[in-house]
């Protein structure tokens, strides 16, 4: 990789804590190569409160963007001057891009999962959806569904602290999505804690 770093390579970089143990660099680097791109990935451990200083070094050190792991995302979109529609509703990033200093806060897990679908010759709009689970990927796959018109969305999930903040990300994708009804039942009992519906 060395051989192909020059003085106009540009940075890219995971940022969260531990680091240590991702793929990510050596997953990065080998497409880049392969692709004849001029980037390099590498791995910085940040903790929490050495975030806002993290993001301050992207735009510092022009970096083209930044992969965001736990337990960053969320303070890290406090620093974004610019959030995804699924990244506002969420609140937590796992991709930042900058664009010439400006820094766009991304969720990317549900993006991922509705593009796989539509691959696969499956459209969300105006379908029924069943999320099992009510953790970080499970919300942002959630979400997506609903900013792609999914008619209605059942998230069953154990009565945990995921089951509790699920309400609150409900009450914003129904005021922001084409959703009609989305709904919280807990796993265990298949009883509902919470319904969120629009007319339309």
């Amino acid at each position: 990789m060395e051989k192909r770093i020059s003085g106009h390579t540009g940075l890219l970089a995971l940022i969260g804590s531990p680091v240590g143990h991702s793929g990510s660099p050596a997953m990065y680097n080998y497409s880049f190569e392969k692709l004849g791109l001029d980037y390099a990935y590498v791995a910085f451990d940040i903790k929490e409160d050495k975030v806002k200083d993290a993001i301050a070094a992207m735009k510092t050190f022009n970096m083209r963007g930044c992969n965001v792991t736990m337990p960053d995302k969320v303070e890290a979109a406090k620093y974004m001057d610019e959030l995804s529609p699924a990244a506002q509703i969420i609140g937590a990033v796992n991709t930042i891009v900058n664009d010439n200093g400006k820094l766009t806060g991304h969720i990317t897990d549900g993006e991922g999962f509705v593009h796989n679908l539509r691959d696969h010759g499956i459209e969300i709009k105006g379908k029924k959806i069943t999320v099992a689970g009510g953790g970080g990927a499970a919300t942002a796959i959630q979400v997506q569904c609903a900013l792609d018109g999914a008619r209605e969305i059942s998230i069953f999930n154990i009565k945990d602290a995921f089951f509790e903040a699920l309400a609150v990300t409900q009450n914003y994708t129904s005021n922001s999505a084409a959703s009609r009804a989305i709904n919280t039942l807990d796993s265990k009992t298949g009883t509902s804690s919470c319904f969120c519906s629009k007319s339309r």
